[in-house]
């Protein structure tokens, strides 16, 4: 991990929240000995599997992997082996790679799932060979064990609100578009959820989408009809679930000549989208603190792998359509527009004022005092 990822490992989580299991004991049986899951291993040289789910999103690969495998190491000593695969946007392929971490004897799983619906046949696969699993990001249907994310319906209503914030009185003046995410992906249902108990009543939605894959050409082609369909000066915003698909609504925005363009909210601060905001193209993006997200993976993760429990961090419990009452930590997240990138993608290191700042954005950069 270099040092920029440190930097936000260190102060998103320290300013976020603290996951530590130094107080958190292991569960004892009646006799005294520590109560150890089939699958457990002894002490540090655990072995754990990492399965992410794609990475047409640049938060998978840039922060997600190296913050859990660095959160890993440091607890574990430096001895824990994790054993990575990404499945690439294919749920057929992410069962296989369960298969092959139950064939490899890893000592816990970490699933961000594809197909939250399609795992679960996976997740029983794994607790039957006494591997308990971690659910990431996404709350994976099966037995798992424990379930680390943000709140997805308040991440709905945060884009929502800065929504209805940017078009202010002019909210009734025409349609939204709404650029939902993949309805394989349970998020996907809670940003929608979120977003329309905010936005219902208070903007006319003039069309809505559920963009397959969450992919920004899938979102850009949703946009282009929208705009044919209703007519390009008709709408005033639009609500796209993430950054990703905020980029093909916005180059499908450019493409009808609207100028200047309408509101467009997003989510993840990716570079791109924290660019776009620089520049005025995009209203806002959810900044999701990635660093205290990946550490209570890992914690939790480890402390399963040890035949512990990680009591401690839990601070929620969520139910997913098969299994009630999953113990789970859930992150807060952060409205991300012009006037606090300095407090926060900048503060927390996640990225530098050269990254934002390129010759293409450096006017707007000192336009927003970034130097």
């Amino acid at each position: 991990m270099n040092t920029r990822m440190r930097r936000a490992a260190v102060a998103v989580a320290a300013g976020a929240m603290a996951v530590s299991l130094a107080a958190c004991g292991s569960a004892k049986e009646a006799g005294g000995g520590e109560k150890k899951p089939s699958g457990a291993a002894a002490g540090d040289a655990i072995k754990v599997g990492l399965l992410l789910p794609e990475n047409q999103t640049a938060r998978y690969e840039k922060f997600d992997k190296p913050l859990i495998e660095k959160k890993i190491s440091d607890l574990t000593n430096g001895k824990a082996q994790v054993v990575y695969a990404n499945a690439k946007q294919d749920a057929t392929t992410q069962n296989s790679q369960v298969d092959t971490m139950i064939t490899n004897k890893v000592n816990v799983l970490i699933i961000d799932a594809v197909d939250a619906k399609a795992i679960a046949g996976s997740v029983k696969k794994a607790k039957d060979a006494g591997i308990p699993v971690v659910a990431y990001d996404r709350l994976a249907e099966g037995p798992i064990d424990a379930y680390t994310s943000f709140d997805n319906e308040e991440v709905g209503k945060v884009q929502g609100k800065a929504l209805l914030e940017a078009l202010g009185d002019k909210a009734k003046d025409g349609q939204i578009v709404m650029m939902n995410g993949s309805v394989t992906d349970p998020n996907a249902a809670l940003f929608k959820k979120g977003a329309h108990s905010v936005l219902d009543g208070k903007v006319t939605i003039g069309k809505e989408y559920d963009t397959k894959e969450w992919k920004p050409e899938n979102a850009n082609t949703n946009m282009a009809g929208a705009l044919s369909a209703l007519g390009k000066d008709k709408v005033i915003g639009v609500y796209s679930a993430n950054d990703g698909m905020a980029g093909g609504v916005i180059t499908a925005l450019k493409a009808a000549g609207l100028n200047p363009l309408p509101p467009v909210t997003g989510q993840d601060a990716e570079l791109a989208g924290v660019q776009r905001i620089v520049a005025g193209e995009q209203f806002m993006s959810v900044y999701k603190p990635y660093a205290p997200e990946a550490s209570a993976a890992a914690e939790m993760a480890v402390a399963l792998a040890q035949g512990k429990k990680a009591d401690d961090i839990i601070n929620n419990k969520v139910d997913s359509p098969t299994t009630k009452g999953v113990p789970s930590v859930l992150i807060p997240v952060v409205s991300l527009t012009k006037n606090n990138i300095k407090d926060t993608v900048l503060k927390d290191g996640v990225y530098t004022v050269d990254e934002i700042c390129t010759d293409k954005y450096a006017a707007a950069c000192a336009t927003l005092g970034l130097k």
